[in-house]
């Protein structure tokens, strides 16, 4: 598998802390140069390792703040 390079251009939010350190996280991630999008993802102490996520545009993150403020 090709090397993945990401640049962490802004660092949003911590959501939670697991035992051992894994922090699942928003932040603003430009993916192999391209331009920066929205990340929520499991990050290792350091952000030397991270695990699945999902990344979504600017528009997208609105929507989504959008539908969450519907939760009550």
């Amino acid at each position: 598998m090709p090397d993945i390079k990401y640049d962490i251009i802004e660092e949003i939010g911590v959501l939670s802390e697991n035992s051992k350190g894994w922090r699942k996280e928003v932040n603003l991630i430009s993916w192999n140069g391209g331009e920066p999008k929205y990340d929520i993802r499991d990050w290792a102490p350091e952000h030397e390792k991270m695990g699945k996520g999902t990344t979504l545009t600017k528009e997208e993150i609105l929507k989504l703040k959008e539908i969450l403020n519907t939760i009550e």
